[in-house]
Formats: C-alpha cells, structure tokens, sequence
C-alpha cells in the first residue's frame, strides 16, 4: 500500500446506497472506518458487512462512522444493504479512483489467472482526517472488534 498511517486520507465524494452521495470531507471531526471489499452479496463481504452493522450501536457510541466501499454499482450496494439490514453507507467506486487512491485495486491471482481486484482492507481516520491505522489483506472473523477496539483508543 502506497499510504501510511499518519498521512491524509485521500478525500472522496462517491455516489453511496439509499440513493445519496458520501464525502470524507463531510465527516471531518468524527472517527472514520473506511472498508474496501471486493463485492456485494458475496460470503466473506456479507460476513463482514454483517459483523460491522452488529456492532454500528458500539462504533457510534464511540463517535465513529463507517462506510464500505467497493466497486459494485449503487443498484447492487441497494439490493445488498435491503438484503441484510446494513445500517451504514456503501459508497460506489465503479471508477475504482478511490480504490486506487487507497491503494487498494491491486492485481490479484486465482488459480493461476490473473485479474484486477479488491484487497480488503480496513482503515482508520481520525477526527482530522489523517489515516490512523490500515488493515491490509483483512480476515473477517474478529476484525470488526479489533477495529472497534482500536477506534475506542482514538482521542
């Protein structure tokens, strides 16, 4: 990953579910938990996406907002967000600008093919919007604790 923690984050402004737009510069002043996964509806994604609505009471008790991020159109990210009760916005990257930004749209191997893709990756932004802590290459069981834990020890 290009960025580290303690640089800025890169600033978005992306089409999100529930038909609205998403900008970090909007949520300047609160914690942000930004994901990036690679698609909607699949196993590992939900289980994730499953796993951060569970604990959304905790993270904005803590002052924290969290937004997903993946390629996926907002018709899908809808669908998705319907489908299991998400509580928080998907924003839609179908120009994968911010992922690239991020660092996170990465050439990826499969069975000896390889394609274009999502790392996960999970990163924490502070109130002034400099990168806290990143996730790379994230395992889903147990990571939205961690990085509720981790967003509890921000100022």
């Amino acid at each position: 990953m290009a960025l580290s923690e303690g640089d800025p984050a890169p600033d978005f402004d992306l089409p999100a579910s529930g038909g609205g737009r998403i900008a970090l510069a909007a949520l300047k002043g609160h914690k942000v938990v930004l994901y990036f996964y690679p698609k909607d509806d699949t196993s590992g994604c939900t289980l994730e996406a499953q796993d951060f609505n569970a604990l959304l009471p905790e993270f904005e008790a803590a002052g924290v907002r969290i937004v997903g991020m993946s390629p996926d159109p907002v018709k899908s990210h809808d669908k998705f967000c319907g489908k299991y009760g998400l509580a928080f916005p998907l924003a839609s990257d179908e120009e994968k600008e911010v992922l690239g930004a991020y660092g996170v749209w990465v050439e990826k191997s499969m069975y000896g093919r390889k394609y274009m893709g999502v790392e996960r990756t999970t990163v924490l932004i502070d109130r002034e919007g400099r990168i806290a802590r990143i996730w790379p290459k994230v395992k889903v069981p147990g990571h939205a604790g961690e990085v509720l834990a981790a967003a509890r020890a921000l100022p």
